[in-house]
């Protein structure tokens, strides 16, 4: 909750000291003018301001101006007021009356006449006024460091007005924008589903608790390329309390979400935790320490592999103000104590709604404690080989604007942004708009392998387990479910790297898959695929597709050992399993040779077996030369699928 402070009293009272009257005289005459009605406005509109009833407030300081148009309290106050209710242009001429009356009267009026200025982009002229303050006599530290900060933005947004960035927001138009205020957008890898909040307001058809509105989650699904209407996630998420920042795994199979005033919650806001089976999200869990604590967790992002979040805190330990921190899934299945992302991202003042791209590796967030245009600007950083994040990077004008700008969300391929805005011509409100991102502020190009499991033979769709690795280092790049209902899945694949794909169902042979996206990687944008699981049965094979040897060689390469340990596993966990390894070539070549070779490399894979502990009863091996090939010869990519390892259930 934010805490108001009677600014206006406390004005009142620092002027009577400035003035060097006594008590006794402060109670006699506080103010500059004669006039009882003026005083009487004045405070009557001081009365109405601390109750936030701006209009009649601002009826009253004008009838005060009117009884008196020298009157230099009510000038300063009703600009208070007016800067108060956002109202930026009168503001200006209220604060500039007051200081043609008495431009000595009180100093802070050109601090708050310039922060006016910015809201409203005459940076210039707000140089002029942060000048003069500081040049006064013993101000207020805390006030002349600002107004140094201040006038850096004031310089970092002309030279930005000056150069802008290529920009040209789009309406997502009335399927998902409405009359209410919609903001904090996510969406999954494939672009197919947006989710987003929606803040309504309350009457007798929906009750809420907060503030004369309640928050939800909705969900937009793209068809033909076109965004149908939204729809409320469901009541397993959605209640008569506030729901909202909701972010999406890149299959769109977990969410995490804010809930605020739970009677399970930790705190005023915790993090919630749903999974979606079929078309149907699970109750949500809270969170729980150590990501919530008695202080506020919010804005929400979990990255592409749904291994770590980032979200915003103001917990202690932090830099000041919120916080971005993040807490990584360890292999025990429980969260870590999150970590704060440092002064790169973080600063003494507030930073509000991360996004972690799926790369893993470009982070877009808010901040209002960084050189801008004012207020909140959308920044971007980028993590290091070192696993350090670099300096924030402004995106840049007219993205950032002198208003407020946070909820920056990137699609999969980099190209696309989504955003939340108050801009004239929405619905109303915060309305919802993408825009082609300029090349330099994308991150790294993501690809992503989508399509269905399912059992070979009865075509039922499959609940499956994928581990995506690394060729190279045989390290995991990321783990994910299939659809317990409908078998579907997505993965993300950043490109520039060779991925081994291994897919897990109890009871089946393991399925295995080689993606190379070295070549012509921004001619990449998804592939599709059907994984057929194969039951465990004698005759059933599997082609061992990240086995590697060089050319004409039979010594495996050391990018062959994630798939030879998969398979390690795979014979240990089905202890009475015998199996044939088997070696096959393409056509070219001596029939000789190729016979000779693919029995020396059937042989490499078994040796490796027993090597790492299979008993070598369960095991046999066997070349077929070029006699068994699965496509014809006549193409490079079809002798290329030829050259194969396999194994075969044979008992």
């Amino acid at each position: 909750m934010i805490k108001t402070i009677n600014v206006i009293k406390l004005f009142v009272c620092i002027l009577i000291l400035l003035q060097n009257v006594s008590p006794m005289q402060a109670q006699v005459q506080p103010y500059t003018t004669k006039s009882s009605k003026a005083i009487k406005c004045l405070e009557n509109g001081m009365h109405l301001y601390d109750n936030k009833q701006y209009d009649e407030a601002k009826k009253e300081l004008l009838k005060s101006i009117k009884a008196d148009p020298n009157f230099v309290e009510a000038h300063l106050t009703l600009a208070q007021v007016y800067y108060d209710a956002g109202e930026y242009s009168d503001c200006i001429e209220e604060y500039k009356k007051a200081i043609v009356i008495n431009a000595d009267f009180d100093h802070r009026a050109y601090y708050t006449l310039a922060k006016a200025q910015m809201r409203i982009g005459k940076y210039d002229d707000a140089k002029g006024n942060l000048n003069s303050f500081i040049n006064f006599p013993k101000i207020n530290t805390t006030l002349k460091h600002n107004a140094e900060d201040y006038l850096n933005d004031c310089d970092f947004a002309i030279y930005a007005v000056a150069h802008p960035v290529p920009y040209n927001p789009i309406d997502l138009g009335d399927s998902v924008n409405s009359n209410y205020d919609e903001y904090f957008p996510s969406i999954t890898a494939d672009e197919q589903q947006l989710f987003f909040t929606r803040s309504m307001r309350i009457d007798e058809n929906h009750p809420g608790t907060d503030d004369n509105s309640n928050e939800d989650i909705y969900v937009s699904e793209k068809i033909n390329g076109v965004w149908n209407k939204a729809h409320s996630v469901g009541p397993n998420i959605n209640t008569s309390l506030n729901e909202g920042a909701a972010c999406v795994s890149a299959d769109g199979l977990t969410m995490v979400f804010v809930g605020c005033d739970r009677r399970d919650g930790y705190g005023g806001c915790d993090l919630y935790i749903a999974k979606k089976f079929g078309d149907t999200w699970s109750k949500p869990v809270n969170m729980g320490p150590p990501i919530n604590t008695k202080y506020g967790e919010t804005q929400p992002s979990i990255s592409s592999d749904g291994n770590t979040i980032y979200f915003v805190s103001d917990r202690p330990g932090g830099l000041g103000g919120m916080d971005i921190w993040k807490s990584v899934l360890g292999n025990d299945g429980y969260w870590g104590e999150p970590v704060n992302l440092g002064p790169n991202i973080n600063s003494a003042k507030d930073e509000t709604s991360p996004f972690i791209h799926p790369d893993n590796q470009t982070l877009y967030f808010g901040s209002k404690g960084r050189v801008g245009m004012g207020g909140y600007d959308i920044y971007y950083s980028r993590l290091d080989d070192k696993g350090v994040w670099g300096k924030a990077i402004n995106i840049g004008y007219p993205i950032n604007t002198f208003g407020n700008e946070n909820s920056l969300i990137v699609s999969a391929d980099g190209k696309t942004a989504y955003f939340a805005s108050d801009k004239a011509g929405g619905k109303g409100g915060m309305d919802l708009y993408s825009f082609e991102l300029y090349p330099e502020a994308r991150p790294h190009k993501v690809a992503y392998v989508k399509g269905k499991v399912f059992d070979k033979e009865t075509i039922r769709p499959l609940t499956a387990h994928f581990v995506l690795l690394d060729v190279v280092s045989g390290k995991p790049v990321t783990e994910s479910y299939s659809n317990k209902k409908n078998g579907n899945f997505l993965v993300c694949l950043p490109v520039g790297r060779d991925y081994a794909l291994h897919v897990d169902v109890n009871g089946y042979l393991f399925y295995s898959q080689n993606f190379t996206l070295k070549d012509n990687p921004d001619k990449i944008d998804s592939i599709m695929m059907d994984v057929p699981m194969s039951p465990i049965k004698v005759g059933e094979r599997v082609v061992l597709k990240n086995i590697f040897f060089e050319t004409n060689k039979y010594n495996l390469k050391d990018e062959s050992k994630a798939e030879l340990n998969k398979l390690v596993s795979f014979l240990t966990d089905n202890k009475t399993l015998h199996v044939e390894i088997t070696g096959h070539t393409d056509n070219v070549g001596l029939k000789d040779s190729n016979q000779v070779l693919s029995e020396n490399r059937a042989r490499s894979v078994y040796d490796y077996l027993i090597n790492h502990g299979i008993d070598k009863a369960r095991l046999s091996y066997k070349g077929y030369g070029d006699t068994v090939p699965i496509k014809d010869n006549d193409t490079d990519e079809h002798r290329a699928l030829n050259r194969r390892t396999e194994f075969k259930i044979v008992q």
